[in-house]
């Protein structure tokens, strides 16, 4: 998916990310705004009517503990994640509630055990979609949710597979671990077109309650339904399905925190991209084209070309980068950067980019506050004890 980089720059007040003092930055540096966050995180709560039990964040956006703490410090208890470090990181950051979803075998379903055994305050869950899957976790303090596919046909049992759906339900009751509820998440819906979305969404979501209807007809309790994605976030608070159910329906959208050209698309008012790469220009390599110093090792390009737009710039368009450089070309002279001179980079894709950088800058009006660690990039060691 190529990343629409030019109607968007018109949503936030590019003075809010000054940052005066950059003599002293190396580049490329990671920005964030913590008050820029805080406003997200608000505005996604009232998009829940202030209640943060509907909120199930997944914290490979989010990165790092200060940020963390500032989703469980308004009362975001629950949390998604996808690999143990993250896991670490959410428990630290006091989170009460922690879902790692994605699939887990061998030593990393091990060391999701251990976790389990050592902090026992907290509940930890996982995700089944097979027999083999609930023996492995049988006899630990791990809850599980089954994983449906909505469609995606990334994991998880097929959603129309009713039958296969009922039994593994039933063996995750006879197994004796804790049964919690029902994992589907709608990613592939991409829609620029917001009532299509919706419709598409909101069909997927009837045929969850039906299963829902189906299991609870056969004594099985659903106390848990997590849907959602950032794109599918608004269409899944407006389906009325959700709202009265016997279950709790939780949204697992994370990119909401930071925010970046992609979600500014998707999401309604009020939010703003709360995580930039900073860039000093390097080259000016030819006529029409000036390199910055903020390659594919630095803004992710899963999206496409541009990856990238440049604050305050819509001249410059990022061309095709490689590990180091990002070309941006513009048309005419006089407004070409000069070598050396900064640029403000908005992603296209904030998660990955995000997990490039080892620390990030906070900035609190316009000068850097406090360094912070990217507490969950990467993993953890990868031989177990």
């Amino acid at each position: 998916m190529t990343c629409i980089a030019n109607s968007t720059s018109t949503l936030w007040n590019e003075q809010d990310y000054e940052i005066r003092d950059l003599s002293r930055v190396m580049t490329p540096a990671l920005a964030i705004y913590p008050e820029i966050v805080r406003r997200n995180i608000r505005t996604t709560l009232d998009l829940m009517g202030g209640n943060p039990n509907r909120w199930r964040p997944h914290v490979k956006t989010a990165k790092l503990r200060a940020v963390m703490h500032m989703l469980t410090e308004v009362g975001v208890q629950k949390f998604k994640c996808a690999t143990t470090l993250e896991l670490q990181t959410a428990i630290a950051a006091g989170a009460g509630d922690v879902l790692i979803a994605y699939p887990l075998a061998g030593a990393n379903a091990s060391r999701a055990r251990q976790i389990a055994d050592h902090q026992p305050h907290v509940r930890i869950s996982a995700l089944i979609e097979s027999h083999d899957q609930i023996a492995t976790w049988r006899g630990s303090r791990v809850g599980l949710f089954l994983d449906i596919n909505p469609g995606m046909n990334r994991t998880g049992v097929q959603a129309q597979d009713t039958p296969r759906i009922l039994a593994l339900a039933k063996a995750i009751q006879n197994s004796g671990t804790e049964f919690r509820g029902l994992h589907y998440y709608d990613g592939h819906l991409h829609h620029s077109d917001h009532d299509k979305l919706a419709a598409e969404a909101h069909a997927g979501y009837a045929r969850l309650l039906r299963l829902v209807a189906t299991l609870e007809a056969n004594a099985i309790e659903v106390k848990e339904v997590i849907t959602s994605g950032t794109p599918t976030l608004e269409p899944a608070l407006t389906f009325t399905g959700f709202e009265n159910a016997n279950f709790m329906h939780q949204v697992s959208a994370g990119t909401v925190v930071y925010c970046d050209v992609r979600s500014l698309q998707q999401l309604p008012a009020g939010y703003a991209p709360a995580a930039l790469v900073i860039s000093r220009v390097v080259s000016q390599p030819c006529k029409g084209i000036v390199t910055c110093d903020a390659g594919h090792k630095t803004v992710a390009v899963d999206v496409g070309v541009p990856h990238c737009l440049v604050m305050g710039r819509p001249d410059l368009v990022p061309k095709q980068p490689s590990e180091e450089h990002l070309p941006l070309a513009f048309a005419g002279h006089e407004n070409a950067p000069r070598t050396g001179s900064f640029l403000y980079l908005v992603p296209c894709h904030v998660c990955p980019t995000v997990n490039n950088f080892d620390h990030a800058l906070f900035i609190r009006n316009s000068r850097v506050e406090s360094v912070e660690e990217v507490s969950a990039r990467g993993r953890e060691m990868p031989l177990l004890d």
